[in-house]
């Protein structure tokens, strides 16, 4: 297996889906030492070949919460103009590159900048090519009341309203006692047969 240069991420997925993941792990669960961001974002695909400092984590959630912006806009108009933003704020202008052999790609950095650089131009590319791609609406928040975790919508239909197979079950299962409650009222839950 050749191992990318430097953007595994978008360089094995033209779509930004392993981008936008990233980014949604990285808001769902977010980093709290440099050394956390740089594992996951090399989990992720990211070969980490460029300078990693402490302010790098600053920089990193800082993206994460201008991407939930994204995430939360409440409009299609404003979800772009925030996606331009984020392009806009990226560290370099993409370019193709064959460096060391590993195949002709885009390259979305100058040399030398540093991870949360990198991280804003993966993301804000990954973001606008997902959106793009599949629809402006395919990233949300979980539909269930009690959870505000971050989801791409990757599915075929572009229909997925909850963060997991979980919530959407939980939600199900409230609708259903709402539905069947005297007085629309859930009663109290019961263990066992009465």
């Amino acid at each position: 297996m050749t191992r990318a240069c430097c953007n595994a991420i978008v360089h094995l997925n033209p779509y930004g889906q392993d981008a936008v993941r990233l980014a949604v792990a990285l808001a769902n669960n977010r980093p709290t030492t440099v050394a956390d961001l740089v594992t996951r974002c090399a989990a992720a695909g990211l070969v980490i070949d460029m300078p990693v400092g402490d302010r790098d984590l600053t920089e990193a959630l800082e993206l994460v919460d201008q991407w939930c912006r994204i995430v939360d806009a409440p409009d299609e108009v404003q979800r772009a103009e925030l996606v331009n933003g984020l392009l806009a704020a990226a560290s370099a202008y993409p370019r193709l590159t064959n460096h060391e052999g590993s195949g002709w790609h885009l390259h979305y950095r100058d040399d030398g900048v540093p991870l949360a650089a990198v991280l804003r131009a993966l993301v804000g590319v990954g973001t606008a090519l997902h959106l793009a791609g599949r629809g402006m609406s395919r990233l949300g928040r979980c539909a269930l009341a009690d959870c505000a975790t971050v989801y791409v919508d990757t599915s075929r239909g572009g229909r997925q309203r909850y963060c997991s197979p979980g919530c959407a079950n939980r939600d199900a299962v409230r609708r259903h006692r709402a539905l069947h409650a005297p007085n629309g009222h859930p009663g109290p839950r019961t263990g066992g047969l009465t």
